[in-house]
């Protein structure tokens, strides 16, 4: 509802005119919170989180990262740089043959790095892997419509899916200190095939997108937020472009912006 002094000045704005520019504006202002910034590493904040782990790894043990949607190795790249000279293993997942290849050259220079070339997710098998062409970065287990970006996904191929806690238990890994995810629209299937690990409480922190691939998927951030209480990672953060992590309190419609946005979720206080 206006109030009185603000009534004026909705009527002045309600125009093409004004409501164009109004929403140019709430877009520049939503990017300096991070809303719609996370499809690039570089610009997105996500190296926070890596300096972190860097800064509060004071017993000095050997870090475990899993880097579940790994395409061709940009975030992998970053972390390699900023923990360099600490001990560190990072398994990184990519599921497109195409895809892998390309992560994999990226990368053969790197140490202590495996390689998967499969997905992780709820259910274990064999599922269909859509895309607009073979090596997208949109690549996703959900065939996304894309029609109003002149995108159609009209290529697929057969990929492997595991489970996170298949994966640990055959791997013999008791311990994840980051669990970053960039799935397309598929991370809720990711942690929910990681109930035991998180059950365990073995995993510190997890590192996820939320945007457009979410409307594909039907999924909400409420879903996100519900999760990761009920997981007993009470603590959410929106990540913003300078590495600020913004504390969210609680549950909010707000926050239902499709726009791709990196958040963090612990199970307990980043400061």
């Amino acid at each position: 509802m206006f109030s009185i002094t603000t009534r004026p000045i909705a009527k002045i704005l309600g125009n093409l005119r004004f409501q164009h520019l109004l929403e140019k504006l709430s877009l520049n202002i939503e990017s300096l919170m991070g809303i719609g910034m996370g499809s690039v590493v570089e610009s997105s904040g996500e190296q926070a989180v890596i300096f972190w782990l860097a800064q509060h790894n004071e017993l000095e043990n050997q870090l475990c990262v899993f880097d579940v949607g790994a395409n061709k190795g940009q975030f992998l790249s970053m972390a390699q740089a900023i923990l360099s000279g600490l001990s560190v293993i990072v398994h990184a997942f990519e599921p497109s043959p195409a895809t892998y290849l390309v992560l994999r050259q990226n990368t053969e220079n790197f140490s202590h790095v495996v390689l998967n070339n499969f997905a992780l997710g709820e259910k274990a098998g064999s599922f269909a892997l859509y895309s607009d062409a073979p090596g997208s970065g949109l690549a996703s287990l959900s065939k996304r419509r894309l029609d109003h970006f002149g995108l159609n996904f009209n290529h697929s191929e057969i990929v492997r899916v595991e489970t996170l806690d298949q994966y640990c238990e055959l791997n013999q890994i008791h311990h994840i200190d980051l669990l970053k995810l960039d799935v397309e629209g598929h991370e809720l299937d990711v942690l929910k095939g990681g109930r035991k690990m998180f059950a365990q409480q073995a995993i510190d922190i997890v590192a996820f997108e939320f945007g457009g691939c979410n409307i594909d998927t039907r999924s909400y951030f409420q879903d996100f937020w519900y999760l990761f209480h009920e997981m007993g990672m009470g603590f959410i953060y929106r990540i913003t472009p300078t590495g600020y992590l913004y504390p969210i309190i609680k549950y909010m419609e707000i926050y239902e912006r499709f726009r791709t946005t990196n958040f963090v979720a612990a199970k307990f206080q980043l400061d």
